[in-house]
């Protein structure tokens, strides 16, 4: 009668922390911090939105860490992202890998992020403002965002809206204005702490963040990521 006594207070126990660990893993908040200073942090960089008929060569796609403006300070390192909108409204990203969540438990994800661009609102620019037409986009999915060939347009796979419109996946923080009157690098900070993104992990408890900007503007743009947060939380 003892032993099967201890047995079952050790199974007690043992239930008893496994759901105190279940529970803390569903409550916990998980902050996902990148501001590349050695590495590019896992995040990847991607290409959307633009046809299949179109030069590769001329749409100028870039992505990598680089060091920042010398204006904002050349001895720290952000992640570049450039693109030659040709006219199809081109999507430049980032994505990245979020494990250790529940399987499917639902989370909000709020972004805050530090950009370095250089568009002044005041350039009406040609074929769009280079500032007000290019928005500033974050969300998160279950799934990982790819890129797809569909009608002759290379596609992401997630909702992320079109242009200053959001998507089931992905909601706009702003424009890439620098908030000048003239075109010089400047960092500014978008959030979206007033309109949390909603995602369901995974069966292996696992989330995609995404972030990147969405073009109206007929030319080039270069931006840098000095800084991206994600806070995840039930």
């Amino acid at each position: 009668m003892k032993k099967w006594i201890l047995w079952s207070s050790v199974a007690v126990i043992g239930c008893m922390a496994a759901c105190k660990d279940e529970n803390e893993k569903l409550n916990a908040i998980i902050t996902v911090e990148s501001q590349f200073q050695t590495t590019v942090e896992d995040w990847a960089g991607g290409f959307s939105g633009y046809s299949s008929v179109t030069n590769d060569t001329t749409l100028e796609k870039s992505f990598g860490r680089a060091r920042l403006p010398a204006v904002l300070d050349s001895t720290k390192y952000g992640l570049r992202m450039q693109g030659y909108n040709r006219g199809d409204g081109m999507f430049m990203f980032l994505k990245k890998k979020v494990s250790g969540l529940a399987p499917g438990r639902d989370y909000k994800v709020t972004f805050d992020i530090n950009l370095g661009t250089s568009y002044s609102a005041s350039d009406p620019g040609t074929g769009g403002s280079p500032a007000s037409s290019v928005y500033l986009k974050a969300g998160a999915s279950p799934n990982e965002p790819t890129v797809k060939l569909l009608n002759k347009v290379y596609t992401i796979s997630i909702d992320n809206g079109t242009q200053s419109e959001g998507g089931k996946e992905m909601n706009v923080l702003g424009n890439v204005a620098n908030g000048l009157d003239k075109n010089i690098y400047k960092l500014v900070s978008r959030s979206n702490s007033d309109n949390p993104v909603s995602v369901r992990a995974n069966s292996n408890g696992e989330i995609w963040l995404c972030v990147g900007s969405d073009s109206g503007f007929k030319d080039l743009t270069v931006l840098y990521y000095d800084k991206i947060k994600a806070t995840i939380k039930e």
